[in-house]
This record gives structure tokens, sequence and C-alpha cells, in this order.
């Protein structure tokens, strides 16, 4: 007897940081199980609403958003808009009834996962970071099962809870070979020469950017080809600054879209420390210097950075320190052809491929095993 169609719920996103590994799961289920229907649910406003039907599946938002730090007066409806995510939640497990909830982060996994543990659906969290947030360590205890990118994750989740899969990451970015050619003429570089690639992420890192532009004259001094991804914010001063000094060999860009050539011609890496970005350079191996987001929920971003700084994969400056540190740092790290090596070999040995693939095959059969244990709902 032929088994029915699957039906998966993926809520999260806020960030492409739990978008694109949302979607690189449910490709990897696709792949095993073509006829599976898929609903996602995100926040409104925010850019899943955009991405994931860009890629292909249908998502519904949710009124939910985060509470202001910085703005307490824009929190007042904020019990409201949680009621109404709450309720909104029933009425999609109820009205989808899916075989199985997985939450990837962002504001509309807590809803969602909390509506489908109700109803006794398994659920699966992919926590991406080595610090879970208190949401994903709240729907742990009812989770079905854990899949993490860190080891020791033992330490806020039920042991045997835990899958050690790493991290999605989208395959196209990390997949390297022979790309280094078409990665130095896309940016206008020379092939002898040390290249450093400075990222924030789409929307810059202040701290980043401000210690990287107080370092120029070092750097070029050095004669240390840039590839500098400013973020919008940043982009007319980091240019002017690179142009003011004559810093040819220092290439701004607001936005880099193939990081993958990026990371076919560095030789090393200034980066923020969020989950996805850490997978990324830890898969091609990029020896880093990491600079944590100070404001990040928890200060995860700093964990993730000490989950690699204290296995000697990474060199770890904080934020507050980026402007008289930096310039120094790049330099060593570029000069010493074997601290490179030393990390790239701490970094290959945390690196993780795969992991949509893996936490795919755990999808599937705890979607089979709760459609067995269920009332049949097709």
């Amino acid at each position: 007897m032929a088994q029915r169609s699957l039906k998966v719920l993926i809520a999260g996103g806020g960030t492409g940081g739990h978008i694109f590994p949302a979607i690189a799961i449910a490709n990897a289920v696709k792949e095993r199980e073509p006829e599976t229907r898929f609903q996602f649910v995100g926040a409104l406003g925010k850019m899943e609403m955009e991405k994931v039907p860009a890629a292909g599946y249908p998502i519904i938002g949710l009124p939910i958003r985060g509470f202001q730090r910085s703005a307490p007066w824009r929190n007042v409806g904020l019990p409201w808009r949680l009621l109404k995510s709450l309720l909104k939640a029933r009425r999609v497990i109820h009205t989808f009834e899916p075989d199985i909830a997985i939450g990837v982060g962002g504001y509309a996994s807590g809803p969602v996962l909390a509506a489908a543990q109700r109803a006794h659906i398994p659920t699966l969290v992919q926590e991406q970071n080595s610090f879970p947030g208190a949401t994903n360590r709240m729907l742990a205890k009812r989770a079905s099962r854990i899949c993490v990118a860190y080891p020791n994750m033992d330490r806020f989740f039920p042991a045997e809870k835990i899958l050690l899969t790493g991290n999605p990451v989208r395959q196209d970015m990390v997949r390297l070979t022979g790309k280094r050619p078409r990665g130095l003429e896309h940016f206008g570089l020379r092939d002898d020469v040390p290249t450093v690639l400075i990222t924030g992420g789409s929307l810059g890192a202040r701290g980043i950017n401000q210690g990287i532009e107080a370092a120029l004259p070092a750097l070029q001094k050095h004669g240390v080809q840039v590839i500098w991804q400013t973020g919008s914010p940043y982009f007319a001063q980091a240019k002017a600054a690179a142009e003011k000094l004559g810093y040819t060999d220092c290439k701004v860009h607001e936005f880099i879209a193939r990081m993958d050539l990026a990371y076919a011609v560095a030789d090393v890496a200034v980066a923020r420390a969020g989950a996805i970005s850490v997978s990324e350079l830890c898969l091609v191996a990029l020896p880093s210097i990491l600079v944590p987001l100070p404001t990040a929920a928890e200060d995860h971003q700093t964990m993730n950075a000490r989950a690699l700084s204290d296995r000697g994969a990474a060199v770890l400056i904080k934020d507050e320190r980026a402007r008289e540190e930096l310039g120094d740092a790049i330099l060593k790290l570029v000069g010493d052809a074997n601290e490179r090596e030393r990390l790239k070999a701490a970094m290959q040995s945390l690196g993780m491929n795969n992991a949509a693939e893996a936490i795919a095959v755990e999808v599937i059969r705890l979607a089979r095993s709760g459609a067995l244990n269920s009332k049949d709902r097709s």
C-alpha cells in the first residue's frame, strides 16, 4: 500500500540566517519525498514573506514581532499581537494538519511550535547557535528532536533529544572548486597579492566598518587587497575613504551577491559571528577574525565566536575594540602563513556539510511515525 504524502509545516524567519536554512531543509525533504506538501509561517513585514514565495513555497504571516528594547513605548500592543499570533497559529495547525512542525528560529517559531505541541504533533527544533535563545529552550522541553550545530549542547537541551547535524547552508556558497580565477576577474584582483574579505551582512556592521576605515592606511602600505562589503548605511563613507587614499586595491561594495567568489579569492575574512556565516566560514576553511554583534539577543554571537576561538579555530575581537585592534590583527594573520594553516585545520574539524540532508532524514522519520500514530487526517 502506497504511503500518503507528508505535510510539513516550517515556522520562523526574520533574517536570511533563519530563512535560507528553512528553505534548504524544505528542498532536502522534497528531494526525498517529492509529493510532500509544505506550509511556511513567518512574521508579517519580515523578509521571509518575500523570500519564501520566491523559492516556490507558500507562506502565512503572523502579526508577531519582537520586544523593542530601544523604544519601550512601542511594546504597548505586544501582548495583543502575541495573542493574535497564537490564535492564528492554532488555525494553521487545524486547517493544514501537518505531520510535523519545524522551528528554525525567529518570531514565528514560538507560537507555531507551541500550538503544534499542544496538538500532539511531532516538532523539530533547529538550533543554529552555540547559545540557544529562551524560546528554543522552552520549546525543547516538548520537542521530538533538537538538531544542533555545536557539540556540548546538552548543557541546554535533553541529551536524548539532540542530533548534531551542523547548520544548513546554501551549497552554492561553499562549493569553491575552480572558482578562484573567476573570482579574481569578478572583483578585479591580482593573484599574487594577499586578499582580505570584510563582511558584516547586508546592513553592514558599524564596529567592523569603523575598524577597517581606521586600518586602511596600514593595509594599503602593506599591499593588501581588500574586498569590503559595507552594507547600505556605510557604503558612501567607505567608498570616499578608499578614494581619498587612492586605494584602488580596496574594492568597496554595498552588498556582495556572489559571496562564493569572495570566499574563493580571500586569504583572511573579517566577519560577524552569526550562526550561518560561521558555518559557511568553517566549511570553506577561511581563516577568520570574528567581531560579534554586541546587541545580538542574549549575546549569542559572542558565544558562537567563542565556540571557535576556544578551539583555536578563529580570532575573536570585541566590537568596541575593533577600531584599535582590527588592523593589527589582519596584518598579523596575513603575514603568518603557519597561523593561517593552523586556523584552517581547526575550522575544517568543526565544519559539518550536508546538514540539510541530515535534518531532512530526521524530519521524514518523525513525520512518518507521527502519521502512523495519529488519526488519519487526509
